[in-house]
């Protein structure tokens, strides 16, 4: 992490990686972002003292690595821009659905590029990411990316074909739970709970059920089967939630977030 790292694009996922490379001990003086809201700029600047600019071609000239953090319907107009000559560079894209092949396109001949679909918890450093690499990348530009990710979060390594699944599931993934706890929430209001009280129980509930799977490293059926006993309150509940077709529900929701991914790649 002793080289310079730009930022092109300032938003929320930007700025979670920001905040966790500061944490993880990288100076401020060795990040930079181009951002084209004045107000966005100014605020990272005030907030995390790292440089700020408008210039997407002034921050890759005095950047070694560049992450691409701008919406997946700019990248052409956003990427095509930069020139080519950039074979010295790498280059991590956050953008949903781009293909490293389409990135190295846009780029030009030999670019290095590296893929990762990283998550809103990033925000807490608490994100999922998982990281592909590109044909010119190395296994050095990988482990980079994975040192950057591992600030804010946890990250695996998968074939690029299946980050559209990443997606589904992870990517998407705190809106679906989000969700949830909202419907949580609104059920402790129904039955008589304060919203604060409600939306405080749900939230601990789904947090704490997340870390004891990941801690147990046990299947989810199995720590499921703890909670119902027989003839108790939970299987009733559960038996609920089949019968309303809450697991394919979810699984829907996943089949048609890959398929909105996989056709942002083709464009």
């Amino acid at each position: 992490m002793d080289k310079k790292t730009g930022f092109i694009g300032g938003g929320n996922m930007a700025e979670a990686i920001i905040k966790g490379l500061l944490a993880g001990g990288v100076p401020a003086a060795e990040l930079a972002v181009s951002e084209p809201s004045e107000a966005r700029r100014n605020l990272l600047a005030e907030r995390y003292g790292v440089q700020v600019l408008a210039d997407n071609a002034e921050l890759c000239r005095m950047s070694d690595t560049i992450i691409l953090a701008v919406k997946p319907q700019v990248a052409p107009q956003v990427l095509g821009a930069l020139g080519a000559g950039l074979t010295d560079k790498l280059f991590i894209s956050i953008m949903a659905g781009v293909k490293s092949a389409a990135i190295e396109g846009m780029l030009g001949s030999g670019a290095r590029v590296i893929r990762v679909m990283p998550n809103t918890p990033a925000l807490v450093l608490q994100g999922a990411s998982a990281i592909s690499r590109g044909y010119h990348a190395t296994e050095d530009d990988q482990v980079l990316a994975r040192r950057i990710f591992d600030l804010v979060g946890t990250t695996c390594v998968v074939d690029e074909k299946l980050l559209d699944a990443v997606t589904g599931v992870s990517g998407s993934g705190p809106a679906y739970v989000l969700t949830f706890i909202e419907a949580l929430s609104d059920a402790g209001v129904k039955h008589g709970l304060t919203r604060d009280i409600a939306t405080a129980l749900a939230a601990q509930t789904v947090y704490g059920t997340a870390k004891l799977l990941l801690e147990s490293h046990e299947h989810p059926a199995v720590l499921k089967s703890n909670v119902a006993s027989p003839g108790g309150t939970t299987i009733a509940a559960m038996h609920s939630l089949d019968r309303d077709g809450f697991r394919a529900a979810t699984i829907n929701a996943v089949d048609v977030c890959v398929a909105r991914s996989k056709e942002l790649g083709e464009r």
